[in-house]
């Protein structure tokens, strides 16, 4: 493993592998979904953090979602930006702040591809949560061109020795 950018104190306990205990998905405008996930938080000694994220059914198996990036935090102090691109073609800035056990993140930017489906992604906003048991919590609310800002997705995640 790669020594620890002193820059990501703030944020070492991402690092490593999260699969998720629960996964659920809701948004007005679809049905509801469960998924299972995989999270990677990968450091190489700069003060960023390596990011990719694999989703499958958890029935079937079949591949859902990917989605890669890097979670940089600016040395000296809690703030982060987490650059991420979908394979659905969407690529997205958010940034926020780090404290002892969580993230905030919120929207700065989005592209997407011009053949992308409609209704396009306006905003998101995240929170993590490092719970007292050692699982993560993940909530992602979204607003879209027809829908306004409201939860979908929440899933916790256990990390992998």
């Amino acid at each position: 493993m790669a020594k620890i950018h002193e820059a990501l104190k703030p944020i070492q306990w991402l690092i490593g592998t999260w699969e998720t205990v629960s996964a659920k998905g809701h948004f007005p405008t679809i049905k509801d979904f469960v998924y299972s996930e995989v999270l990677k938080f990968e450091s190489l000694g700069q003060p960023l953090l390596n990011y990719e994220a694999r989703s499958r059914n958890p029935v079937s198996g079949a591949p859902m979602h990917l989605e890669s990036g890097f979670l940089r935090i600016k040395p000296g102090t809690n703030q982060l930006a987490f650059m991420i691109s979908h394979n659905f073609g969407l690529a997205v800035l958010e940034e926020g702040t780090a404290c002892e056990n969580g993230l905030e993140l919120e929207t700065k930017s989005i592209s997407r591809m011009s053949f992308a489906k409609d209704p396009s992604v306006k905003a998101l906003k995240k929170t993590y949560v490092l719970n007292k048991d050692g699982t993560l919590e993940i909530r992602t609310d979204m607003e879209t061109s027809n829908t306004a800002m409201t939860n979908h997705l929440v899933a916790v995640y256990k990390k992998q020795e």
